[in-house]
């Protein structure tokens, strides 16, 4: 389980293919407090952590993964947004997030304002049950507060903490980010669903 407030960023710096499979290396600040088996965050995604070597982890994401998230498009270079799974001693910062990405969703629009930044993605219209105005969502593994939401659409503000300390800094229009909706919301959708 996560949060949804990220810790650092990291940077890919080799990618292996084995059969359906890729496995990532990636570099960041965090690698040397990581232990082999632990559930990281990369971007959203929960991948456990399989090797540890000179300030880089290594992570397998099976085919299942690779087609529902975008990781499939990570490359060496790439910045990726990670956290620990949260501790229960702690405060609850941001919201619950299992780190299961339930679709990718398009960045439609980018503005900068003054001193914050607001950008709009677009998602299958199939969820639209699951997302609500001032509703908690997780865009690349970050908590953020939706607005503007539509049938297949939102809009997030993002301050310029948030801006300078995980990958939104490179988002731009028409990428794909990860996306996980809140686990309240999927609940309460599927019991509804059921009673219908």
């Amino acid at each position: 389980m996560f949060t949804g407030i990220i810790e650092k960023t990291g940077q890919v710096t080799e990618v292996i293919s084995n059969g359906s499979n890729k496995s990532f290396w990636i570099q960041s600040g965090l690698a040397n407090e990581l232990k082999v088996d632990q559930s990281i965050s990369h971007n959203g995604i929960c991948l456990t952590v399989e090797e540890i070597r000179n300030g880089e982890h290594r992570v397998t994401a099976i085919e299942e993964t690779i087609v529902k998230t975008n990781a499939g498009s990570w490359e060496p270079g790439k910045v990726i947004n990670l956290e620990r799974c949260m501790q229960l001693n702690g405060r609850l910062d941001g919201h619950i997030v299992q780190g299961h990405v339930d679709c990718t969703a398009e960045c439609t629009e980018v503005i900068e304002k003054a001193g914050s930044w607001e950008y709009s993605f677009t998602f299958p219209e199939k969820f639209a049950a699951y997302i609500i105005e001032k509703g908690s969502v997780t865009v690349n593994g970050i908590s953020l507060t939706c607005f503007n939401v539509g049938n297949n659409c939102f809009t997030v503000a993002i301050i310029p903490y948030t801006f300078e300390h995980t990958n939104m800094n490179s988002l731009k229009k028409g990428d794909v980010v990860n996306i996980e909706w809140d686990v309240v919301g999927k609940y309460v959708s599927r019991i509804l669903s059921l009673k219908a």
